[in-house]
């Protein structure tokens, strides 16, 4: 029987998952090194590329254990571009003055070696009654269309979904202990082209402006207050992005015109509802026009009960705080995984996600590995 291995440092596996340069769509190794990490540890690991053959987005389940409770964490390991003007190597994982910088520190390859480290010392520490399983992508920050989803649904195919999915993004906006996400808004993008009939504006009988029926189509649709908020979600928001007709003469009626809007929804509402309701106010504004209506996730909501319960009382166990429960922000991969089991997110401070010199507090890796492991002992694996 082979050796088990036991990497209990979140600090120095997050430093080697940054020096992986995994920018969307590339992997770089991350996956393969977190993979042997895992082997390592006993864990049965399982690759689940999904997408074209000529460049399948990289993703893999990993579980140890086939009792219950079931316990998954969730995460990715793909970043944004890093861009230009860094004070530190973005793939160096540098450590200055007691902070390690790198992209995707704090979203979330930190997360992710937390998670890691923190099932290490409960496993080194005792039998395991549960089992315990990781599901990680390589396309969160991309177009996510091959990624969790898809691998979720291979879950629930096989009968393995989770009794509880743990994501570790980065919830807290400035301390560690500020915030658990339990739900998250439903997001939507619509695209409105009018067409009208071109001509010269001292003849207007003689065209149909598309500029005018768009316009008040748009103003149809930001005068309605879609909803006062709910119980655990602020109000829903539309928000006109564009309206743009190209038109370079002062003295022509466009020919058409295009508008684009993003609804950020609450659990009042359903995407399905929302793209009826749009086109309906655009086909009685402008007759002959075309609505393209891309759904990225519905609302959903975990209600508190005893596994949420039991992860408010580890942060509050480690930290002091009491984190509140919370629903806002964008979207996150969360929104696949509520579909087939309860989900909760907690994780680093986000404060510098997506910016230059990404970073996070040392200390608070060694913190959020204590967290996820006083939250196993707690939820009874």
């Amino acid at each position: 029987m082979p050796t088990l291995s036991f990497p209990s440092d979140p600090v120095a596996l997050a430093q080697d998952l940054i020096r992986c340069q995994s920018v969307t769509p590339a992997d770089d190794g991350a996956q393969a090194l977190l993979a042997s990490v895992l082997e390592g540890m006993g864990f049965e690991v399982m690759h689940l590329p999904f997408g074209p053959e000529d460049a399948p987005t990289p993703n893999f389940y990993a579980r140890i254990g086939t009792g219950s409770p079931s316990l998954c964490f969730a995460g990715h390991t793909d970043v944004v571009p890093p861009g230009e003007g860094w004070a530190h190597d973005p793939f160096s994982a540098e450590i200055h003055d007691g902070r390690l910088y790198g992209r995707g520190i704090a979203d979330m390859k930190g997360g992710v070696a937390c998670s890691v480290a923190a099932i290490a010392r409960f496993l080194e520490s005792r039998p395991l009654k549960g089992s315990i399983s990781l599901l990680i992508t390589g396309d969160e920050e991309g177009p996510a269309h091959f990624g969790t989803k898809p691998v979720i649904e291979w879950l629930a195919a096989r009968g393995e979904v989770p009794d509880f999915c743990l994501l570790g993004e980065p919830t807290n906006p400035s301390v560690l202990g500020d915030t658990i996400k339990i739900g998250r808004r439903g997001s939507m993008n619509a695209e409105i082209t009018v067409r009208g009939v071109q001509g010269h504006v001292a003849y207007p009988h003689l065209a149909d402006n598309p500029v005018h029926r768009v316009l008040a189509a748009l103003t149809e649709l930001t005068g309605r207050c879609l909803d006062e908020g709910t119980e655990w979600f602020s109000p829903s928001s539309l928000q006109v992005t564009s309206v743009d007709v190209g038109n370079p003469a002062t003295n022509i009626i466009p020919a058409d015109a295009r508008a684009r809007l993003n609804i950020r929804f609450n659990d009042s509402h359903t995407g399905d509802g929302l793209a009826d309701w749009i086109r309906d106010v655009v086909s009685r504004h402008a007759p002959d026009s075309d609505v393209k209506i891309a759904i990225s996730g519905e609302a959903f909501l975990t209600q508190p009960g005893p596994a949420v319960n039991c992860l408010e009382q580890a942060v509050q166990d480690v930290t002091g705080r009491r984190p509140k429960l919370d629903t806002g922000g964008g979207t996150s991969d969360a929104r696949f995984i509520s579909q087939y089991c309860a989900v909760a997110e907690f994780g680093l401070v986000g404060a510098t996600m997506h910016k230059r010199d990404e970073h996070v507090d040392v200390s608070t890796l060694e913190d959020l590995t204590r967290i996820y492991l006083t939250f196993m002992e707690r939820f009874g694996l």
